[in-house]
């Protein structure tokens, strides 16, 4: 549609945000639409089945191009890589009939304020607004912006989060529409045409299953998620009424800003809630998945017009009391009772975002998928190949329209598996049930291949901890401090501080700081200790303490001392971490802790050895008439720094030596400087993430960012072993039957239904649901499996073993042919003697049609059927990967105990002079040796696969010389950084101080993310 659009019609949804999404707008017009409709009628349904998969499609053949407040039809699309169409109808609805609880109408204030997005949305005198639902979240246009805009009273609708349990036929329709099934209802209808009914029916089971078995597990899971969100749509709160005072209200009917009264007994909250009265003691575990409560203050009264989100100092979360989330205890300043202000409901609120997240989950950007799209695309590209082929040898024989049309669209099926994406699908079922032995659980099986590349994990060492207070100032990551005050009955009032240890003694008289503060911290930190610093004083009894500022508290403190912690990992630790970097999955450590408890920690653990460096690195905002700086510093020998200037007790050493280059040393900085990074040094982060592996003092909000920095340098690894084997095989199966079957259209011949149910049933399925049993291999290997399916390994492999068989099914088709006893009038020629063949010299006779499904016996049918079934065969075990990545195949007992049986029934076949068996089999007897000849093409198939697979694909020392010979370098951005790093003889920098305003320090390179730099306080 290209990117020119009229104006108005054009905009941004949810700009700047995580679902950002752009908006178009359309109008139907008539005459689209009804030729559209003539169109799927003529088409039997199918045009409308397109349209159902591609919603662009439909809009852009229905509607025409408008400006947004003209349209009744807008087309959605996410802002991400994969630009996702959606399409929703614009509706109009009446104000008065969406909530009742409120009397609407035109003199209502909410409507009257000319302020107000609902006066400017709002149609009068009928009370009517534009909007469209995205995703369970309802925007209304804005006459005055003149765009789709999402507001939160009243056009919110009642405050629940409604998850419908999804109908049974819906579920059905949806799954049977999927374009797989769609695909498999073409080839059954085929088979059926052609009488090969026992593989139609075949399929027909199977898919029948997988459909039952797909819809009760969507059922369930849509069972379970209507009963974990029902609870929220049935709590009772206490409000506060203007007129009416204090009254009971079911949370349904709650709106932004209604004033919620929290008693002192537990309650689950209804709704977003910001705190402006007393305190609570809140249980987040339901959303942050952390145990201990934390508390909530009240929001800080404040002058001013400053947005109440940046009034707080440090995180605005902490006055915020989230939906589904369990009020434990709640305590007024001056009365038993807190007090709040809604702030969002329903699917606006945290738990109704989350609930959206399961309900609508981002699509993954997994390179096999998309690989494995091409490569089908490729199969059916070959079957055009044979589909022209094909019309062309039968209407050259003189064969009916009918039969020429059908034996054209069988090559489609014969390509193109129909059982491809139901063996893959095994594949991952398998995965699922052994995760699950181990406890470990996967609400979308479809990202168990994603674990396979996985090539860094980042860990969170934070022992928590947690204290019961009546009144405090929280504890912040971004303060580093905590503060209570308390009284003793009938005492003083006293203000108490715990944090960390250089924050808590900057607050503090430096008189009571002892002068060896600096190196007892240190002495306990280097060891790997948690230190916690502590200080009091008392409190003037002058004012009420709601009254009281954080900043007059928590000043002239008395240093108390220092609370010493033992960090000890757990047994399981260091195996794992080793493990990890034995397999060069790279480890990073992000925590809240102090930087050189994390050293420490990461050095005991093993993340960084013995022999290898660290460096600190550290930033610093701008300051006056300097800049911002950065300062590299190696850690070793003991170095006294002021606490008051400086953030970290490291030791410092003045030079590096040259093992410090090529990865033997590791960079380590805080949260602060990681901060500063980010906004002043842009173009020396993915350096310091390239060696980066220890950062301390982090928030939450910086934790995110950091992993999606990570995540920009990712290197791509490989899906499980286990699919690319399957899909190696369908793939080779679908060939090998594809060339046999073009060769025998050569001679208007083709294979029976017995012999295709053969290869079909007894063979390939057999083999697709045995050869995924093979488990993971117990260790991981310091290297990874091909980076995607169409990498030259895999398609080599794939082309090598297709050119294998089609040249061993040539070399039979024309060998057959030259045989002495190929051109006598027999059927069978197991009754001639090997010694006489050469003297016979009967004339030719054509091969008699079998009457019973259409299909020639003849020895060119006989020797392609035993070639390429046992082929099928050889393929599976050669493609059977074991170690490195997955168990060996002789421990797939199934498996292997298949492979026996189906080659000893085929060579039984093959060997057994059984009349009835060959009748049923549409096959003709040949003469011992020949039968020993095809035994031969297909030993030396096997050894060439074998050897080929071993030696060439499998060979890693191969590739990397072919690699290395070609000059081929890797576009990744991780392995781009690591070159430019390796070659750079002055990185890392030791010992030396940078600006922001120096040439080569600031954003001179093009690298940001405009997520970390959105502001962090903005919800």
């Amino acid at each position: 549609m290209g990117d020119h659009f009229e104006k108005g019609q054009h905009a941004l949804l949810n700009e700047g945000e995580e679902n950002e999404m752009e908006i178009f707008g359309y109008r139907t017009q008539s005459c689209r639409k009804t030729l559209c409709l003539a169109g799927s009628i003529f088409s039997f349904g199918i045009l409308s089945l397109v349209f159902y998969w591609k919603p662009a499609w439909h809009v852009w053949a229905n509607c025409i191009p408008c400006s947004l407040q003209e349209a009744d039809v807008v087309l959605l699309r996410t802002t991400d890589e994969f630009q996702t169409y959606s399409r929703k109808k614009v509706m109009w609805i009446c104000l008065s009939a969406l909530n009742s609880a409120f009397r609407l109408n035109a003199d209502n204030p909410f409507i009257t304020d000319e302020e107000s997005i609902i006066n400017r949305a709002v149609r009068k005198p009928d009370l009517k607004v534009r909007c469209i639902k995205v995703q369970k979240i309802r925007y209304v246009w804005d006459n005055l912006e003149g765009q789709f805009q999402k507001i939160g009273r009243l056009i919110c609708g009642p405050n629940t989060i409604d998850v419908e349990i999804a109908p049974i036929w819906k579920l059905l329709i949806k799954e049977v529409l999927n374009p797989f099934y769609v695909f498999q209802l073409f080839s059954v209808c085929l088979w059926f045409s052609e009488d090969y009914k026992e593989y139609a029916f075949a399929i027909i089971i199977m898919s029948i299953i997988s459909v039952a078995l797909t819809v009760y597990d969507l059922r369930e899971q849509s069972v379970k998620l209507h009963r974990l969100v029902e609870a929220h749509n049935n709590i009772t709160v206490s409000i506060y009424g203007k007129n009416a005072g204090v009254q009971e209200l079911e949370s349904r009917f709650l709106v932004p800003g209604d004033l919620l009264i929290l008693m002192g007994n537990k309650v689950q909250m209804p709704c977003d809630a910001i705190l402006i009265d007393g305190s609570c003691v809140v249980n987040e575990g339901m959303l942050t998945g952390e145990s201990i409560p934390v508390t909530k203050t009240p929001l800080p009264k404040m002058e001013g017009s400053v947005p109440w989100r940046r009034q707080g100092e440090g995180e605005y979360k902490r006055h915020v009391l989230f939906c589904g989330t369990e009020v434990i205890q709640a305590k007024g300043a001056r009365s038993s009772t807190a007090k709040a202000v809604v702030l969002q409901t329903g699917f606006n609120t945290a738990k109704g975002d989350l609930v959206r997240s399961i309900l609508y989950p981002k699509p993954m950007n997994f390179k096999l998928y998309r690989d494995a799209i091409r490569f089908l695309l490729c199969l059916v590209g070959t079957a055009t190949i044979g589909m022209i082929y094909t019309l062309c040898v039968y209407v050259l024989s003189g064969e009916t329209p009918g039969e020429v049309v059908k034996k054209a669209l069988d090559v489609i099926t014969i390509a193109v598996p129909p059982a491809l994406p139901a063996a893959l699908t095994t594949g991952i079922m398998y995965a699922q049930r052994r995760l699950k032995k181990r406890g470990i659980f996967c609400i979308s099986p479809q990202r168990i291949n994603v674990c396979g590349q996985l090539n860094l994990v980042c860990f969170d060492k934070v022992p928590v901890e947690g204290i019961a207070i009546l009144h405090q100032f929280p504890f912040s990551s971004v303060l580093q401090r905590m503060t209570v005050i308390v009284q003793e009955m009938g005492g003083d009032q006293l203000v108490f501080m715990k944090g960390a240890p250089e924050r808590v003694a900057s607050f503090c008289q430096p008189e009571t700081v002892p002068t060896s503060f600096v190196s007892e911290l240190q002495i306990y930190t280097t060891q790997g200790f948690r230190v916690i610093g502590l200080a009091y004083k008392k409190l003037e009894m002058d004012h009420h303490i709601s009254a009281l500022m954080r900043e007059q508290v928590e000043s002239d403190l008395i240093f108390l001392g220092l609370l010493i912690l033992e960090n000890r990992l757990k047994e399981e630790t260091k195996p794992v971490l080793e493990e990890l970097i034995s397999a060069r999955i790279r480890t990073v450590m992000i925590t809240g802790d102090n930087l050189q408890t994390a050293i420490t920690v990461a050095r005991k653990s093993g993340m960084v050895s013995e022999s290898q460096k660290v460096i600190l690195i550290e930033a610093n905002e701008t300051t006056g008439s300097s800049s911002a700086s950065i300062s590299w510093k190696l850690l070793e020998e003991k170095k006294h720094i002021a606490y008051r200037n400086q953030d970290n007790y490291i030791n410092i050493r003045e030079e590096i030596s040259d093992n410090s280059k090529e990865g033997s040393y590791h960079f380590a900085l805080n949260g602060k400087s990681f901060q500063v990074i980010t906004q002043h040094f842009s173009s020396l982060l993915p350096k310091i993430l390239m060696n980066g592996t220890i950062f301390a003092r982090m928030s939450p909000g910086q934790k995110s960012s950091l992993v999606e920095e990570f995540q920009k340098l990712e290197e791509g690894r490989a899906a499980l072993v286990t699919s690319f084997c399957m899909f190696k095989y369908m793939a080779l199966y679908s060939m090998i039957q594809y060339v046999g079957v073009l060769l025998l259209y050569w001679e208007t011949n083709n294979l029976s239904n017995y012999q295709f149910l053969f290869q079909d049933l007894a063979i390939t399925t057999i083999i697709g649901v045995t050869m995924n049993l093979n488990g993971a291999y117990p260790k991981l290997v310091p290297f990874r499996p091909a980076g995607r399916l169409i990498s030259p390994p895999l398609l080599l492999s794939v082309i090598l073993n297709i050119l294998l068989s089609l040249a061993m099914q040539i070399v039979g088709f024309i060998l057959v042919q030259r045989q002495p006893w190929y051109s006598m009038g027999m059927h069978s020629a197991c009754t001639v003697q090997n010694d006489t063949l050469s003297k016979l010299t009967i004339s030719p006779t054509p091969p008699v049609k079998n009457g019973t499904n259409g299909v020639f016996t003849s020895f060119e049918n006989t020797t392609i059927w035993f070639l390429g079934t046992i082929n099928c065969i050889i393929v599976a075990l050669v493609f059977s990967k074991g170690k490195p990545f997955r168990q060996p195949t002789y421990k797939n007992y199934i498996f292997v105990l298949v492979l026996v049986v189906q080659l000893s029934v085929c060579l039984f076949i093959l060997f057994a002079d059984i009349p009835e068996l060959y009748r049923r089999l549409d096959l003709l007897c040949t003469p011992i040796l020949w039968r020993v000849y095809i035994v031969i093409m297909l030993s030396s198939n096997f050894i060439v696969s074998l050897v080929v697979e071993e030696a060439i694909i499998e060979n890693r020392a191969l590739w990397m010389t072919i690699k290395r010979c070609f000059g081929y370098q890797s576009k990744s951005q991780y392995r781009i950084w690591q070159r430019a790093l390796a070659n750079d003889p002055s990185w890392p920098p030791i010992n030396q101080t940078s600006y922001s305003d120096m040439p080569g320090c600031g954003r001179g390179v093009s690298y940001s993310n405009p997520v970390f730099e959105s502001n962090e306080d903005q919800l």
